[in-house]
């Protein structure tokens, strides 16, 4: 299965650490043998799944979906605003 990563999730990965990529790389591995361990969202992030991870001390969210035999990474980050900042960006990015 192809891997896409949206704009957000590559800055946001630009920062992390290399022993960092290697964990989130694990973590995105274990999506793509089990695509349903992530929860899927209702309402306005329906079709989106998150699944939570740790990566050091911090725990971060990890969106993503499917489209088109594809797995899409849309956003990473902590708890923090979170669900806000994503469902900013699915209305900015999908308008029209």
């Amino acid at each position: 299965m192809k891997v896409i990563q949206s704009r957000s999730f590559e800055n946001k990965v630009k920062r992390f650490t290399s022993k960092q990529k290697k964990v989130l790389d694990k973590q995105i591995q274990k999506i793509l043998d089990n695509p349903s361990v992530g929860q899927e969202k209702k309402g306005d992030l329906r079709g989106v799944f998150v699944y939570k991870l740790k990566i050091e001390a911090t725990q971060y969210l990890l969106s993503y979906r499917f489209v088109k035999n594809a797995l899409e990474l849309i956003m990473i980050g902590p708890h923090e605003n979170y669900y806000r900042e994503l469902k900013t960006y699915l209305k900015t990015r999908y308008k029209g």
